[in-house]
This record gives C-alpha cells, sequence and structure tokens, in this order.
C-alpha cells in the first residue's frame, strides 16, 4: 500500500474515533496524515470513501492475529478454538474501530464491497476447512467456501454482540466463546465431539 494512503487511513481511523463520522471532516484527516487536501482526493473522493480501506485493514490485521497464534502442528479442533480466540481478541481491542467501520459502511454505497474486502479471510478460512475436509475431521458433504463465509460470520456476530452491542462481564464472554465452539464443532461435523 502507497504510504500517503497509509497515512491518511490512519489519521482517518484516529479521527474517527475521536470525533465521530459524522463530526470529522477531511481537513481533519489530512492534518493528522501531514498531507495537502488535494492529495487526499488522489485517493478517496469522500470521508466515506476511506471506509473500506479501513475495513482491509482490520481484516488483514485480524488475518495476522489468527496466523500468529496458529501452529502448523496443531489439531483442526485446536485451530478452530484459537481462531475464535483471536476474533474475540480483535474485535474487544478495536471495537471503536469496528462500531465506526459498520456504521461508515452501512450509512453509503460501500457496505457491497464488504464481501471483496472479506475475500482474503474467507480464503484463509477455506484453505483450513479443506484440510480438515480432506484429512477427514470434518463431514465430507460440507461445502467450504459458504461454510467459510458462515463460519465466520458467526464468530464475528457473536463477538460484536458482546463488545459492541452490549457490554457483558467476562464470565458471559467466556461462555459465548465456549457455545461458539461447540456450535461449530457440531455443525462441521467435527469428529470426536
Amino acid at each position: 500500500m502507497d504510504n500517503k494512503k497509509e497515512l491518511i487511513i490512519q489519521s482517518a481511523i484516529n479521527v474517527f474515533r475521536e470525533k465521530g463520522i459524522e463530526k470529522t471532516k477531511i481537513s481533519d484527516i489530512v492534518k493528522g496524515a501531514g498531507i495537502a487536501q488535494g492529495t487526499f482526493y488522489l485517493y478517496f473522493s469522500s470521508k466515506f470513501a476511506v471506509m473500506p480501506s479501513i475495513a482491509e485493514v482490520m481484516v488483514e490485521r485480524m488475518l495476522d492475529e489468527i496466523r500468529d497464534n496458529l501452529k502448523d502442528d496443531s489439531t483442526f479442533a485446536e485451530k478452530l478454538e484459537k481462531v475464535i480466540e483471536a476474533v474475540f481478541q480483535i474485535t474487544s481491542e478495536y471495537r471503536e474501530i469496528f462500531a465506526l467501520i459498520y456504521s461508515g459502511l452501512a450509512a453509503t454505497e460501500y457496505l457491497k464491497e464488504w464481501e471483496t474486502i472479506y475475500a482474503p479471510y474467507y480464503a484463509w478460512m477455506s484453505e483450513l476447512l479443506t484440510q480438515a475436509k480432506d484429512a477427514g475431521v470434518i463431514r465430507k458433504s460440507l461445502h467450504v467456501m459458504r461454510t467459510a463465509e458462515v463460519l465466520i460470520g458467526l464468530i464475528e456476530s457473536a463477538a460484536d454482540q458482546s463488545y459492541l452491542y452490549s457490554q457483558v462481564d467476562t464470565n458471559t464472554i467466556e461462555l459465548k466463546k465456549k457455545e461458539v465452539l461447540e456450535f461449530a464443532r457440531y455443525a462441521l461435523g467435527l469428529k470426536g465431539t
């Protein structure tokens, strides 16, 4: 990614977190990025146009966090548990950014870009499911891409409910993680469940 574009995206994240989407002006973003206002328009047509790029950054962070926590010699069940843990951790850590992304994308025509933004995440999960399917660990009838999308949606929805929509206590969050894991294990037909 271009350095100036990265500066704009990071500045937008900071300013959106501080002022909110509606009160943020492009002049605030460019000031934080240390660039001229005209430079902003080389990359983005409006402050809302930055949202898909912010979402891309967050998907990359999510994948990096997941990859950093997975060991190659782990079982599929262990990997699934680590994925859930990582999604909950990132959602907790960046809850304000996720709230901004969802509200910013939903309020604009950029929501249709969501599937494109998530494509690398879906591909990664599809590969994980394919390996487990080929090893005979999960059910053979599974359609890996559709299941990857549903599984990611399930995990993220539970994490969002825990950190964005309501503040629940740590014990309840831990119970949600276990329930998501148990549900996923059962739905995937994971052997030994």
